[in-house]
């Protein structure tokens, strides 16, 4: 009496065509399942931004001064708002410490930096030699620098603090913080880079140090003229 046959080991190929649910085998679940992985990873491509955020917003550090609840802030790349803001129902303009109007549409073109302080918030005299040493360093080549004291009592209080300082740049005074509220403002101090076409480039909030100064404002500058070169003696061609 002969031993029964052995059944036969499963081929790969075999297994490749066994069921596994209904109909389908292994095969069609592998199949299925590439596609799927091809299908996400394309559409991971065509959906991912182009390129980063423009801008940056940095959240608050240790020195800013807390004033009201936080807010969302204004959008990195859209224009910045005019000047102006809305108090007791009526709209208000910002004007400077001799009473002239201060608008951003007078200043297209050239890019500015708007820094909400007041003179009783001691991170902001902290970093006043800062604003004025920058707007003494690029100043002549396009930068605007307008510091705006929020809910102080007098001009005549913020002027005296300019000139105990040597502010040379322009000062406006909020005293309803109006134009605070329309940046979105919520502490002191609060930074606004705005390029020269008008869009926000760059928010910080809290004090900013030389070091951050270049690298927020150099970027929103026109490139330093290269040095004329020494014109070489002309040459005898007889």
């Amino acid at each position: 009496m002969t031993d029964p046959p052995t059944p036969p080991t499963p081929t790969a190929r075999s297994r490749w065509q066994k069921q596994v649910i209904g109909p389908f085998t292994v095969r069609h679940l592998v199949v299925l399942g590439t596609v799927l992985a091809v299908a996400a990873a394309a559409l991971f491509l065509l959906t991912r931004p182009i390129s980063a955020p423009v801008g940056t917003a940095v959240s608050p550090g240790s020195g800013f001064y807390q004033t009201g609840e936080r807010t969302t802030g204004l959008a990195l790349g859209r224009l910045a708002p005019e000047l102006t803001g809305e108090a007791d129902g009526k709209v208000q303009a910002l004007h400077d410490l001799d009473g002239n109007v201060i608008t951003l549409e007078s200043l297209r073109g050239r890019p500015v930096w708007l820094s909400f302080f007041a003179t009783w918030c001691p991170p902001c005299q902290e970093e006043t030699p800062v604003l004025r040493d920058a707007y003494a360093a690029y100043h002549d080549r396009g930068l605007e620098m307008i510091a705006v004291s929020v809910q102080e009592t007098t001009p005549d209080d913020v002027a005296a603090y300019a000139e105990r300082y040597s502010l040379p740049y322009t000062i406006g005074f909020d005293a309803t913080g109006a134009i605070f509220k329309t940046y979105q403002g919520y502490g002191l101090p609060t930074h606004v880079f705005i390029d020269a076409d008008g869009a926000i480039a760059h928010l910080r909030y809290g004090p900013v140090d030389r070091e951050a100064a270049a690298e927020l404002v150099e970027p929103l500058l026109d490139p330093m003229p290269a040095p004329a070169g020494t014109a070489e003696p002309a040459t005898d061609t007889q």
